[in-house]
């Protein structure tokens, strides 16, 4: 499981390297790619067996359905697979990089069974605004039984 924050610099060719921990993670998983894709405001970035299993959930909605066909057309279709390479970073292409409003700092967080790559300055903000609201969160995961 991915777990933790960390600030790391995406360089002047668009690589990023991946956070020690989290190349344990994958590494453990016998995993050397992961598929990105935008998502709210920031990239995601899943273990190739995470998104098999997140494709065969998706799979099973109804592609009749305005909300499904929506989410497939703006999470699919943004999507690319990296590897990681010999020192094990990623190439973030630039039209990505320039969607998610990454610059040379960037904020990677580990979610369990994905990572979440931020701008630096995006993050400051949503953490700052998320501060008041974190009680809220807590309380709706009690009454959903965590």
């Amino acid at each position: 499981m991915f777990r933790g924050r960390f600030e790391h610099v995406i360089d002047e060719k668009g690589r990023l390297s991946v956070p020690s921990k989290f190349r344990e993670v994958l590494s453990a998983q016998n995993e050397n790619e992961l598929i990105l894709t935008d998502f709210d405001s920031c990239l995601a970035a899943y273990p190739k067996g995470e998104w098999r299993e997140l494709e065969e959930k998706i799979r099973k909605l109804s592609p009749l359905q305005k909300e499904v066909r929506n989410f497939l057309r703006l999470f699919y279709s943004s999507a690319t697979e990296v590897s990681l390479d010999s020192q094990g970073r990623i190439l973030i292409p630039p039209q990505m990089r320039e969607r998610a409003g990454l610059g040379r700092e960037v904020v990677l967080l580990g979610l369990l069974n994905k990572i979440e790559i931020w701008s630096k300055k995006s993050w400051e903000e949503f953490e700052a605004h998320s501060a008041g609201t974190f009680e809220e969160i807590v309380s709706k995961l009690v009454e959903l039984g965590i």
